[in-house]
């Protein structure tokens, strides 16, 4: 079995969100961060034939990296072989129970209050904008008919802003997220926000999903 570029992709956004992982048997990779404010899942290309964890990605990956297209035998109970030709590695896996994972049924938003697309130039620029200006907080913020995605220090009365319009509302709202939440694979996202303090990111263009939770100082109406 090799990963895909994609998959490899989707690990690495995923070593970044929580830097162990607890795999499934199946075609599904999902991760919780260690506070528990974000969660995502995947659809990928490869079937894994066993649940196995792995305690340090980044190290994973890093490894994978020292191959060029790497053949992986998930047949032994207690690790991995990786091959390719003459180099071995022999990768043991983690105790689940040392692993945090997401819990087993599906997330579901408990409301759907706010909805607005987001493009992949748009993300990346409010981003772009955090880390040159230092901004630690977005806001989706309902207001005159529009919904804005405002990057900002809210404890900060004279704080640098930058915005950007993403959809029309004819509700008031400002939900709040910590910019460091925002980890995302670069792209196009559906987004829909629940007064309840959550909310879901969903990829336009493949199989991909972020729940994030909002910061408890949010309003809506």
């Amino acid at each position: 079995m090799n990963l895909s570029d994609k998959t490899l992709t989707i690990l690495k956004n995923f070593a970044g969100i929580n830097n162990s992982i607890l795999v499934k048997q199946g075609t599904q990779l999902r991760t919780i961060s260690v506070a528990k404010n974000i969660l995502a899942e995947a659809q990928i290309d490869e079937e894994f034939p066993r649940e196995f964890g792995i305690y340090d990605l980044n190290q994973f990956l890093n490894g994978l990296s020292l191959h060029q297209d790497p053949e992986m035998d998930f047949s032994p109970e207690s690790y991995l072989n990786i091959r390719e030709g003459k180099r071995r590695v022999k990768y043991f896996y983690a105790d689940p129970a040392v692993i945090i994972s997401p819990p087993e049924k599906e997330i579901t938003l408990p409301s759907e209050d706010v909805h607005f697309q987001l493009d992949s130039i748009a993300l990346e620029k409010l981003l772009k904008a955090a880390a040159v200006y230092q901004l630690p907080d977005l806001a989706a913020v309902g207001d005159a008919g529009v919904v804005k995605l405002v990057v900002r220090d809210k404890k900060n009365d004279t704080s640098n802003e930058f915005a950007v319009v993403v959809g029309e509302t004819d509700k008031k709202f400002s939900f709040n997220f910590k910019v460091e939440n925002i980890k995302i694979i670069p792209g196009a996202y559906d987004v829909v926000v629940s007064q309840k303090l959550l909310s879901k990111f969903t990829n336009t263009s493949c199989d991909l999903k972020y729940y994030i939770a909002l910061e408890p100082d949010s309003t809506f109406g």
